[in-house]
């Protein structure tokens, strides 16, 4: 079998007197979508903010492609490959789209341009257009000089996706990904995650939607007062199922 890109064994982790997160062992392999589902309190923002390097566990380890692995901060779970997409996408509404992709991260012109501080927009442009056309998003001329803040909510959430595109991740962490936008886009971003699978990249897929993450999701993890109460394949279950699991637990 396919070493896993994520595993985390025996993740234990206290808040004060709180148990957050009691011995839970968690997976992710290649090219797999795994949702994460349970109650609020559950545990699954303090698993993911483990894994991304927000918080550390009391006990237990991770590893990354079978290797064993410290992640003490956000930029080290970066620098090993894995990107969080929170609710807020952490987007500048008053910049534009490319500006967006590349803050904080600019490209240099070469030579005493550069020296002097001056950024390469046009290879930010080509990079910029590149990724989107790899995530399979239709845009005019103009859309990379868009104001996110002009964006539809499906268009940011690809913004925001797009972003980590930069790094070449093996895996993202989406965090409610279409809470915040219509019904009529979140074809459109089930279809994206998608389109990452098929490019080799594993997703971990937070949701409340039951339908709509068995519309995207390989794999259906279940958390309840800080246990995994159920791991699951969509394709041997059912949404019943999940709901049972979640509620008895």
């Amino acid at each position: 079998m396919a070493v896993p890109v994520v595993k985390m064994e025996n993740i234990t982790k206290h808040f004060g007197g709180v148990e957050a997160l009691q011995s839970v062992d968690f997976t992710v392999n290649p090219s797999e979508i795994v949702g994460l589902v349970g109650d609020n309190g559950a545990g699954k923002s303090t698993l993911i903010k483990i894994l991304s390097g927000v918080h550390q566990a009391d006990e237990g380890s991770i590893y990354i492609d079978g290797e064993r692995v410290y992640i003490e901060n956000p930029h080290k779970a970066i620098e090993l490959g894995i990107q969080t997409i929170y609710q807020d996408l952490a987007l500048v509404d008053q910049l534009n789209v490319v500006r967006n992709m590349f803050l904080g991260r600019e490209f240099r012109r070469k030579g005493l341009g550069g020296a002097f501080g001056l950024y390469d927009s046009r290879e930010m442009d080509n990079v910029t257009a590149d990724i989107l056309k790899r995530l399979g998003i239709r845009t005019d001329s103009g859309f990379i000089r868009k104001k996110v803040r002009k964006l539809s909510g499906g268009q940011r959430q690809a913004v925001a996706i797009g972003k980590t595109m930069i790094e070449t991740p093996k895996m993202l962490i989406l965090d409610e990904p279409t809470a915040a936008i219509s019904v009529k886009e979140r074809p459109h971003v089930i279809e994206l995650v998608k389109r990452l699978k098929g490019q080799g990249i594993s997703s971990i897929y937070i949701s409340h939607n039951l339908e709509e993450v068995f519309q995207v999701v390989d794999r259906i993890v279940i958390l309840s007062r800080g246990k995994v109460v159920g791991d699951r394949l969509v394709s041997e279950t059912t949404n019943r199922e999940i709901v049972r699991l979640i509620v008895e637990h």
